[in-house]
């Protein structure tokens, strides 16, 4: 999961999406203070299996 967190006057909004291709061409045309972090669950199965 990806989320973009925005700073700005009217406060602060988040915002999540499943794919980081979607995310990156959203935080690209937001406006503000912006933050793209990948959230990484540690019970996460894909991450799990190697």
């Amino acid at each position: 999961m990806w989320i973009i967190t925005i700073h700005s006057k009217k406060g602060i909004k988040m915002f999540e999406f499943c794919t980081e291709k979607e995310a990156r061409e959203r935080f690209e045309v937001m406006e503000g203070c912006k933050i793209l972090s990948e959230v990484i669950y540690f019970n996460d199965k894909q991450l799990i299996e190697t």
